[in-house]
C-alpha cells in the first residue's frame, strides 16, 4: 500500500498508486464519518422516544450549535492548513511552530466563543420561535454545549493536525470509541432506573433519568474523554509533530496567525452564514409546527449517513493535496483533486439510493410517531436526488483548503444558500410545507455542486505564486 510520505519524497507515483493512496487515507475517514452517524442516529432514536416535544427541543437549536462549532472548527483549519504544507516540504520544526500557535490561538478564541453561547443560551429557542414547551429543555441542551466548548476546539485542532500529516486511523479510531462511549453515557443519564428483562432474567439498570439534558451531557462526556486521548497522541506520539521534550514558544508570532487568520477569516465568516441560513430556515419550519420541527430534526440526522462520508473523503482530499502542494508537486495537487472528488461523488450516489430505500426503516427506528416518521420519509427521498453534486461541493471545498483557497469557495456557498435556498424555501413553504423547504434544499445542493464542479475543471484555483519545482 502506498505511503503518504511517497509525496514529500518526490517518489513518482502512477495513477493506480494514487488511487490506492486516497483510497487508503478515505477510508478510516469515512467509517469514522460512520461512526459520528451511528451516534447521531442512537442519540435521536434514544431521545425521539422521549417523545414530540423532547426532540423538537433538540431539533429547535441543532442548527444554532453547529453554528458554534463550525466557528471554532474553521478557526483550526487555518493551523492545520500550515502544517499539511510545512510537512510537504518537510520542514517539521516549522510544523511543530504552526502547531504550538493554534493550540494558544485556538484556545483562546474558543473561550470567547463559549462565553457568547453561554450568554445567549437562555434566550435563544424564543428568538427561534419555540413553544414555551420546549424552550426551557433547548436552552438547557444548548448551554451544555457551548460550555463545552473549548474542549471540543482542542479535540478538532489536534484531530486536523494528525489527517495533514496522513494520519487518519488514529482520528478514525477515536472516533468509533467516542460513539460506544457516548452511547454508554446516554444510556445511563438520559433514562431512569428501570428494569430489563434478558433470557427470563430480569435486571436493575441505573440511570439518572435526565432526559434532554442527559443527551447533551452523554455526548460532552464522550467528545472530552476523545478529546483528550487524542491530544495526548498528538502531543507525545506523532513523529512530525510531538512536541513533548522539545522545547519552542507558545507566544503567537505575527506571521504564523495573519496566514491562519488568511486561511480561517474567510471559512469562519462563510460557516457563519450558511448557519444562519439554517437557522432562519428553522425560524420557516418553527411555525410548522411541532410534528414538522421533529420531522425536519430526525431528516437531517437520517441524510447524514450519505453526505457524512463525503465528508471523510474532503479531509483525505485537502490532506493530499495540501502535502503535494508544500511539496511542490502541482501535477499530483491535479490529480489527487480529481480521483478525491469522483470518488467522493461516486459513494454519495450509493448512499444516497441507498437513503431512498431504507428511509422508512430508518425512521421508524428514531421515532415511534407515525406523524413525524411519514413525514421525515418524504422529505429524505426528496434530498436523496441531490447527494451526487452536494458530493462534488463538499469534497471540491476539501481540494481548495488544501492550497489554502478559501475566499472564492467561501463566497460561493454563501452565494449559494442565501440566494437560491432561503427565498425559495421560504416560497415553497407556504403552499408545501415542510417538503417545500426540502425541495429548495434540493435544487440549492444541485446548483451549489455544479458551480464547484466548474471551478475545480477550470483549474484556476491552484496559486499561480507557486514558485516550487514541478515533479
Amino acid at each position: 500500500m502506498p505511503d503518504i510520505s511517497m509525496i514529500r519524497e518526490g517518489v513518482p507515483m502512477t495513477f493506480a498508486r494514487q488511487l490506492r493512496l486516497t483510497v487508503a487515507l478515505a477510508t478510516p475517514a469515512m467509517l469514522a464519518q460512520l461512526s459520528s452517524i451511528a451516534m447521531q442516529y442512537i442519540d435521536a432514536s434514544m431521545v425521539g422516544h422521549l417523545g414530540a416535544d423532547a426532540s423538537a427541543s433538540i431539533g429547535l437549536v441543532s442548527t444554532s450549535l453547529w453554528l458554534f462549532w463550525g466557528i471554532c472548527s474553521a478557526v483550526t483549519t487555518g493551523f492545520s492548513v500550515q502544517v499539511a504544507h510545512k510537512v510537504g516540504a518537510k520542514d517539521f520544526a516549522a510544523a511543530r511552530d504552526v502547531l504550538r500557535q493554534g493550540l494558544v490561538g485556538a484556545l483562546i478564541f474558543s473561550i470567547i466563543i463559549s462565553a457568547i453561547g453561554i450568554a445567549i443560551s437562555g434566550p435563544l429557542p424564543r428568538w427561534l420561535g419555540g413553544t414555551p414547551g420546549i424552550c426551557r429543555q433547548s436552552s438547557l441542551y444548548f448551554l451544555v454545549f457551548v460550555s463545552a466548548l473549548p474542549l471540543l476546539t482542542i479535540s478538532y485542532l489536534a484531530g486536523g493536525m494528525l489527517r495533514c500529516v496522513g494520519n487518519i486511523r488514529v482520528p478514525s479510531v477515536l472516533s468509533i470509541m467516542m460513539c460506544v462511549l457516548d452511547c454508554l453515557f446516554n444510556f445511563l443519564l438520559i433514562f431512569p432506573t428501570r428494569d430489563i428483562g434478558v433470557a427470563g432474567t430480569v435486571f436493575t439498570v441505573p440511570g439518572a433519568g435526565l432526559g434532554v439534558l442527559g443527551a447533551a451531557l452523554g455526548t460532552v462526556l464522550a467528545e472530552t474523554v476523545t478529546a483528550a486521548v487524542m491530544f495526548w497522541y498528538l502531543y507525545c506520539r506523532q513523529p512530525e509533530l510531538r512536541l513533548r521534550g522539545l522545547h519552542g514558544s507558545y507566544r503567537p508570532r505575527r506571521i504564523i496567525m495573519r496566514k491562519a487568520a488568511t486561511i480561517s477569516a474567510p471559512m469562519t465568516l462563510e460557516h457563519a452564514v450558511i448557519c444562519g441560513a439554517q437557522i432562519a430556515v428553522t425560524t420557516i419550519v418553527a411555525p410548522l409546527g411541532v410534528i414538522a420541527i421533529a420531522a425536519n430534526s430526525f431528516a437531517v440526522t437520517a441524510e447524514s449517513l450519505c453526505y457524512m462520508p463525503g465528508y471523510g473523503i474532503g479531509d483525505a482530499a485537502t490532506t493530499l493535496v495540501g502535502q503535494s502542494y508544500g511539496a511542490g508537486r502541482r501535477d499530483l495537487v491535479r490529480r489527487f483533486a480529481y480521483i478525491t472528488v469522483g470518488l467522493g461523488m461516486a459513494v454519495m450516489t450509493l448512499m444516497g439510493v441507498a437513503m431512498w430505500i431504507v428511509a422508512p426503516l430508518i425512521m421508524e427506528m428514531m421515532t415511534p410517531v407515525k406523524e413525524i416518521s411519514v413525514l421525515g420519509v418524504e422529505i429524505l427521498r426528496i434530498e436523496a436526488w441531490a447527494e451526487p453534486m452536494f458530493a462534488a461541493a463538499i469534497v471540491t471545498y476539501g481540494v481548495f483548503i488544501g492550497v489554502g483557497r478559501t475566499t472564492l469557495p467561501a463566497i460561493m456557498n454563501f452565494g449559494s444558500i442565501w440566494i437560491v435556498r432561503l427565498p425559495l424555501a421560504w416560497i415553497l413553504s407556504r403552499t408545501m410545507g415542510l417538503k417545500g423547504v426540502w425541495i429548495a434544499m434540493c435544487v440549492e445542493l444541485i446548483f451549489r455542486g455544479s458551480i464547484f464542479l466548474v471551478r475545480l475543471l477550470r483549474g484556476r484555483w491552484i496559486p499561480l505564486s507557486d514558485k516550487k519545482s514541478i515533479r
